[in-house]
């Protein structure tokens, strides 16, 4: 498949919300396995849509094909890959329903992450989400406010972090953390596809607020702002 315009990687809430907007399903089939998306026509653009999490979220972060999806954006001729990702936030500023755009990022997944396991191939990593300025400029459109800066810290998961790392990880420099977007910038970025990440507040880090977390609360957050952020989605596929 080719003449795709733009990916979109529907996270947490999002990704079934996006297929209710219909479309084709497409399978995709890649040196790293093969990705399940839906095809949709959006202001003239070609756009694959991929539910990171599979169907029914059944699939964990640490389980994500990241390698598929981005060879199947390069493969399809995608010139962005835009997500979203549902984070916790490392600052009590910044509370559940906050939307943040994702400029900078620190890796701790230990994921060991590469589409060039069999040579030797360094990549620049100087700006990981180089189509931040889309999901910019779609916020702006919808009349949504976002933070412009969000410094992303991914983790494994598939556990919440403790007190202790959320104090750490606020302090090397993070705003948000989550489980999936610094893998995916990683090999977008090998696979040289733009990509963007919006992040969702769902739920202030552990011991930033009483009471333990639960995935209930990420789920109640997702509901209330899913359609606000395929709408953002919808308006930045319009500038690609």
């Amino acid at each position: 498949m080719s003449n795709i315009d733009a990916v979109v990687i529907g996270g947490t809430g999002i990704g079934r919300l996006l297929y209710a907007l219909g479309g084709d399903d497409e399978t995709i089939e890649t040196t790293f396995g093969a990705v399940e998306g839906r095809t949709i026509a959006s202001d003239g653009r070609r756009v694959l849509l991929i539910q990171r999490h599979s169907g029914g979220h059944k699939t964990p972060p640490h389980k994500v094909n990241y390698r598929a999806m981005a060879l199947a954006a390069k493969s399809s001729g995608a010139r962005v890959c835009l997500s979203s990702a549902a984070v916790g936030s490392l600052r009590e500023d910044w509370r559940p329903g906050t939307l943040a755009v994702c400029s900078d990022m620190i890796d701790l997944t230990y994921r060991r992450l590469t589409l060039f396991d069999d040579e030797v191939v360094h990549t620049d990593m100087s700006v990981p989400f180089p189509a931040a300025s889309y999901l910019s400029e779609a916020c702006k459109m919808v009349v949504a406010t976002a933070q412009a800066r969000a410094v992303y810290v991914g983790c494994d998961g598939p556990r919440y972090e403790t007190p202790a790392e959320v104090r750490y990880l606020r302090q090397i420099g993070g705003d948000i953390v989550g489980m999936t977007a610094s893998s995916e910038a990683i090999v977008m970025k090998e696979a040289g596809v733009p990509y963007g990440c919006l992040g969702v507040v769902t739920n202030l880090g552990c011991g930033l607020a009483s009471g333990s977390l639960d995935h209930s609360e990420v789920v109640d957050v997702m509901k209330t702002k899913g359609q606000e952020v395929v709408d953002i989605f919808l308006r930045a596929v319009s500038l690609v």
